[in-house]
C-alpha cells in the first residue's frame, strides 16, 4: 500500500466540560535571534498602536525646523540667508510642520488601527 505524503497533524484534547484545547509548543525552543526578533516586534508594535500626541508632533517639527536653519545658514538652501532670516524662516516652520506632523501620525495610526481591527476579525 502507498504511503501518504500528507504531515500528522497535531491532536486536540478535550476537557472535562468539553472544549477543546490545543497542545502547546512541542518542537525545539526558539534560539536567541528568534527570541530578539519577537521582543522586537512587540516593541514595534507597542510603538504603532500608541495614540498620537501633540508632543511628538511638536519635537519632530522642532527637528526639522533645526535642520532647515542649519542648511540656510551653511547656504544649499539659500546663499545669503542672514541668522534672523534663517530664526524667522525655521520658527515659521515649526508652525507649519507641527499641525502637519500630527495629522500625518494621526492618519498612520488609524491606518495601523484599522489594519489591526482587520486582523482580528
Amino acid at each position: 500500500m502507498a504511503q501518504t505524503k500528507r504531515k500528522r497533524r497535531s491532536k486536540h484534547r478535550g476537557n472535562a466540560a468539553g472544549s477543546i484545547e490545543a497542545r502547546g509548543r512541542t518542537g525545539r525552543k526558539p534560539t536567541a535571534e528568534e527570541s530578539k526578533q519577537s521582543i522586537r516586534n512587540e516593541a514595534r508594535q507597542r510603538r504603532l498602536t500608541k495614540p498620537p500626541t501633540w508632543n511628538s508632533a511638536a519635537l519632530k517639527a522642532l527637528a526639522m525646523a533645526v535642520l532647515l536653519f542649519v542648511l540656510t545658514q551653511i547656504g544649499i538652501l539659500g546663499g545669503d540667508t542672514s541668522v534672523q532670516q534663517g530664526i524667522i524662516l525655521a520658527a515659521m516652520a515649526m508652525l507649519i510642520y507641527t499641525p502637519l506632523a500630527y495629522m500625518t501620525d494621526r492618519w498612520v495610526y488609524n491606518k495601523n488601527l484599522a489594519k489591526s481591527q482587520q486582523r482580528k476579525t
